[in-house]
C-alpha cells in the first residue's frame, strides 16, 4: 500500500494520520477503490537483425499461425501481438548499427562525434532521453507509482566499454546508461542490505549467549560499557530495518555460485538475469527495465547451439547461404526462448495485492537494431509485444505497412498516462500514437 492509499483509509476509518507509521503495507489494499492498474515495462533487446520469412506471420488479424522463430511463444499466442511495417526512420551520423541501438529507444538522431563506425560520419551519443527512461520520470514523480529504483537496466554479456552499439537507453541527451550485465553485482544491488541486516542479526544471536556469561562475571562498570555495546549493534539492526530498506514480500532468488561471466556463460546469466528482474518487480523495487543481451554488432558464439561463428559474422552471409540461415534461425529461436522464459516466470506468479499474474500486468517488448542483418535495414524492425500491461488488443499480427517507431513509442507512453504529444525526432510522430488497443 502506498502512502496516498494508506491515508485514505486512515480517512475512510475517521482516524488520525498519526496513525500512519503503525499501519504496514498490506497487499490485501495495495489496490483498493480507485487505486490505479498495476503497469510494467520491459524492454528486451537482441542484436543483428532477424530472419523475416522465419519470423514474421504470414497473415494479419487473430487468424495467424507463429513463424519458427516465435514457437517457442506458442503457449502465450493470445497475449502477445506482432507489429510489421514499424521503422526506425532516424538517419543522420553514425551507421546503421549505431543508430540502431541508440536511436532505438530515444527515436532521434546522434549528437555530432568522434566515434568513427562503419560509415563516413563519426557520431556521438543519442541526442533524447529513451522511451524506458522518459516512462521512469513520469512514473517517479507520482507518489502512488514510485519505487525505490524506478528501473532496472540489465544485461547478458554487454561488451565492458562504453560506446553507441553497447548503449540503449539513455537518461538524456549524451547520457548513456551502462547495463549491469554481472548477476551477482545485480543481486547485492537489490539485496544487499536486507543480506547486510541478516547477517548481522544472525551474528548478535550467536553472541548472545556468550554476552550473557561474560556479564555474568564482570563488574557492574563493565557490564555497562557492554550492554552500551550490544544496544549499539542492536541499533545498527534496527536502522538497517528502516523505511529506507525494502520490505521484500518474496525472497531474494537462489543463484548458481561460479557462473562464468562470459560467452559460455551467457545461457545461465541469462536465466539468472530473468529471475532477478522478475522478484524486483514482485517485490516493488521497479516497474520499468531494460534487458540488452550483447549489443549492436552482437558477437556472441553460441557453442551450446553447435554454432561456433560469431553471430554477427553469420548475419552478414548471404541470403542463399543455406547453412548460415539456418543457424540465425536456430539463434533467433534461442533467443525467443529466453523471451519464453521471461514471459513464463512473470505468469507464474500471482500479481501482488491485484487479481491475474504478474504478466497480465507487464508488457514486454522485443525489439533488435535491424530488420536483416545483411542488408542493415532499419526497416521492419522485430517487434514483438507480450502481456497485459498497457490494455493493448493482443493475438493479433498488425502490419502498419509503413510508419515510424517514434508512433509506437507513443503508444506506450500514453498507454501509461503520459500523453506527451511527440516522442523523439519530432517529424516522425505525425500521426500520434499507434491503435493498438
Amino acid at each position: 500500500m502506498n502512502l496516498s492509499t494508506r491515508r485514505r483509509f486512515l480517512r475512510q476509518l475517521g482516524l488520525s494520520a498519526a496513525a500512519l507509521p503503525f499501519l504496514p503495507s498490506l497487499p490485501s489494499l495495495a489496490q483498493g477503490n480507485g487505486a490505479a492498474k498495476m503497469q510494467r515495462i520491459i524492454f528486451l533487446f537482441t542484436p543483428n537483425g532477424t530472419i523475416p520469412p522465419e519470423f514474421w506471420p504470414d497473415q494479419t488479424g487473430p487468424e495467424f499461425q507463429l513463424k519458427r522463430i516465435l514457437a517457442p511463444l506458442e503457449p502465450f499466442k493470445n497475449r502477445l501481438m506482432t507489429l510489421k511495417g514499424v521503422h526506425n526512420k532516424i538517419r543522420g551520423d553514425g551507421d546503421g548499427h549505431m543508430r540502431g541501438i541508440s536511436c532505438l529507444l530515444t527515436a532521434d538522431e546522434l549528437l555530432p562525434g568522434n566515434i568513427q563506425g562503419g560509415s563516413d560520419k563519426p557520431a556521438g551519443w543519442a541526442r533524447n532521453i529513451s522511451i524506458d527512461q522518459e516512462i521512469r520520470n513520469f512514473l517517479q514523480a507520482r507518489p502512488e507509482t514510485a519505487t525505490r529504483f524506478g528501473s532496472l537496466e540489465l544485461g547478458v554479456a554487454v561488451p565492458n566499454r562504453a560506446d553507441p552499439w553497447t548503449r540503449e537507453s539513455y537518461a538524456g541527451a549524451n547520457q548513456p546508461l551502462a547495463p549491469l550485465s554481472d548477476p551477482y553485482a545485480v543481486f547485492d544491488k537489490l539485496y544487499g542490505q536486507a543480506k547486510d541486516r541478516e547477517n548481522l542479526g544472525s551474528v548478535l544471536d550467536e553472541v548472545r549467549d556468550d554476552l550473557k556469561k561474560i556479564g555474568s562475571n564482570i563488574d557492574a562498570e563493565e557490564k555497562d560499557l557492554l550492554d552500551k555495546h550490544a544496544t549499539f549493534v542492536r541499533e545498527m539492526e534496527q536502522d538497517l530495518q528502516s523505511a529506507n530498506t525494502q520490505n521484500l514480500m518474496f525472497p531474494p532468488p537462489a543463484l548458481e555460485q561460479g557462473v562464468a561471466l562470459d560467452n559460455d556463460g551467457i545461457p545461465k546469466i541469462s536465466t539468472m538475469q530473468a529471475d532477478l528482474l522478475v522478484n524486483a518487480f514482485a517485490n516493488g523495487m521497479a516497474r520499468v527495465a531494460t534487458l540488452q543481451y550483447t549489443n549492436s554488432v552482437g558477437q556472441a558464439r553460441m557453442r551450446w547451439l553447435d554454432i561456433h561463428e560469431d553471430h554477427h559474422h553469420l548475419s552478414h552471409e548471404p541470403d542463399n547461404n543455406v547453412d548460415a540461415q539456418e543457424k540465425l534461425v536456430k539463434i533467433n529461436i534461442w533467443l525467443c526462448e529466453q523471451l519464453a522464459y521471461l514471459t513464463k516466470k512473470l505468469d507464474s506468479i500471482p500479481e501482488p495485492g491485484g487479481q491475474g499474474t504478474m504478466l497480465d500486468n507487464t508488457t514486454i517488448v522485443w525489439t533488435n537494431e535491424l530488420g536483416k542483418g545483411n542488408s542493415h535495414t532499419l526497416d521492419n524492425i522485430p517487434f514483438v509485444l507480450v502481456g497485459g500491461g498497457l490494455g493493448f488488443k493482443t493475438g493479433q499480427a498488425m502490419d502498419f505497412g509503413d510508419t515510424t517507431h517514434n508512433r509506437l513509442w507513443l503508444s506506450i507512453a500514453h498507454a501509461f498516462g503520459h500523453h506527451i504529444p511527440t516522442f523523439g525526432h519530432k517529424d516522425f510522430s505525425q500521426g500520434g500514437p499507434l491503435g493498438l488497443s
